[in-house]
């Protein structure tokens, strides 16, 4: 599958608007697209799933490593793949666009905010093809997308200003239509703020899809990971799914089906807890739901089978749900599964955004003792937990619950604030230790 990566000159400047436009220009043209997104975002992908008809894979070399960064890349479906960067091109020391287009030695399409310069834009863009030589990068911006641009003169005095070595793959016009709205931990979901398919339709009559797809390129083929070769486990997994619990990576979910029988159940619903052998609570936006989730009963029932030894994960959104109660920003407090030792308070800014690494103090769900796994952190809520709280893990990067610990261990159940990708292992682990309780 070739592929190409949408970096920006920074954070804001529309790289999703511009990866929705190019995914239905594509589609238009006759290809069959896999989006994809450079980081451990959960948002931007649901996107992305919403236009291309097909859940976005996630590449993060910090949570992946290169070789799972481009098995990951290989499990996607299509002809040609569009990622989507994270913040600036070359931004961020875990796993910045550049190292993950240079770790699948794919091209760079630039993305630049064109709303109040033309030569000017070729000038930064010319910066950035620049600068991956100047640091020893093995990064090619091929050319760029301009971003709120208009056509007519304004169009064409980019065209003339961009140097022979940087190609014009098209514009997206300004339109009130191509914005969608945010709230905390960034735009809303791609379910709830579907960009309009006609607004998408004419901004993809500006792009050149043909001149995208010829500049695609290959992936190296990656080398077979040991879960791959990982026997299957005889397990049924109960997934939580709903508008509470809805920050999870595709190859998770595949992950799990491949090892073991996989149900899925919402909490916000009231659906009882399924016959299973471990539940899994993924992050989300259980803040947004909380009442329900106290009325509907399901995390009660979740934490009294809990209780009886019931092993149950949960990752920040899920944490949150396993605790004794949870505060919202406007201070109302509703009782969650109480599995946990510890109360959950909303507050008005991120309490922890970063790749974080976590050293393993004791055999958990997820790792053995003193073993490392990498995950990523951002989140709103902070956790005021009991005296007697035991945690499974040290923080070697990354702020975790405390600031020194993570993964709280009650029963035979863990909450943390990390979200890990399957190609960390953490997930094998959580099903090799079912297999021998």
């Amino acid at each position: 599958m070739k592929g190409f990566v949408l970096g920006g000159v920074s954070s804001g400047v529309g790289k999703t608007v511009a990866t929705l436009s190019i995914i239905q220009a594509l589609e238009d043209a006759g290809h069959a697209v896999q989006p994809a997104k450079a980081g451990p975002d959960f948002i931007d992908p649901s996107h992305h799933e919403a236009i291309a008809g097909r859940p976005s894979r996630t590449l993060d070399l910090w949570l992946e490593g290169k070789d799972g960064l481009r098995r990951n890349y290989q499990r996607g479906a299509g002809d040609i793949c569009v990622v989507e960067g994270v913040m600036g091109l070359y931004d961020g020391d875990g796993s910045s666009t550049a190292m993950v287009a240079e770790a699948l030695d794919l091209p760079v399409v630039l993305v630049v905010d064109a709303k109040a310069g033309m030569e000017s834009v070729a000038a930064t863009a010319l910066g950035f093809r620049e600068y991956a030589d100047a640091t020893g990068r093995d990064v090619e911006v091929a050319g760029v997308v301009a971003q709120r641009a208009h056509g007519g003169r304004h169009e064409q005095g980019i065209r003339d200003a961009l140097p022979d070595s940087l190609e014009y793959f098209g514009r997206i016009p300004p339109s009130g239509d191509l914005e969608i709205p945010d709230r905390h931990l960034g735009l809303e979901m791609g379910d709830e703020a579907a960009l309009p398919r006609e607004a998408l339709a004419d901004a993809a009559e500006s792009l050149r899809a043909d001149r995208l797809a010829v500049v695609a390129s290959e992936p190296p083929a990656p080398e077979t990971g040991e879960s791959e070769t990982a026997a299957p486990v005889d397990a049924t997994i109960a997934v939580a799914s709903d508008a509470a619990f809805c920050f999870r990576y595709p190859a998770t979910i595949e992950r799990l089906r491949e090892r073991a029988d996989l149900v899925t159940f919402s909490p916000v619903a009231g659906d009882p807890v399924p016959e299973c052998d471990a539940v899994y609570l993924p992050g989300g936006y259980p803040e947004l739901h909380a009442a329900d989730l106290e009325s509907a009963g399901t995390l009660a029932d979740l934490g009294e089978r809990a209780t009886e030894g019931l092993p149950v994960l949960g990752e920040c959104g899920g944490l949150m749900a396993m605790c004794q109660s949870l505060t919202t920003a406007e201070g109302e407090t509703s009782a969650m599964a109480g599995i946990l030792p510890a109360d959950v308070t909303m507050c008005d800014r991120y309490q922890a955004l970063d790749h974080v690494e976590l050293e393993a103090t004791a055999g958990t769900l997820t790792a053995r003792a003193g073993e490392t796994i990498r995950g990523h952190e951002f989140h709103y809520s902070s956790a005021d937990v009991d005296d007697d709280a035991r945690f499974a893990f040290e923080t070697v990067r990354g702020d975790g619950i405390d600031g020194d610990h993570d993964g709280l261990i009650e029963y035979d159940s863990l909450g943390t604030y990390v979200h890990v990708h399957p190609e960390s292992g953490a997930f094998d682990r959580f099903l090799e230790r079912l297999e021998i309780r």
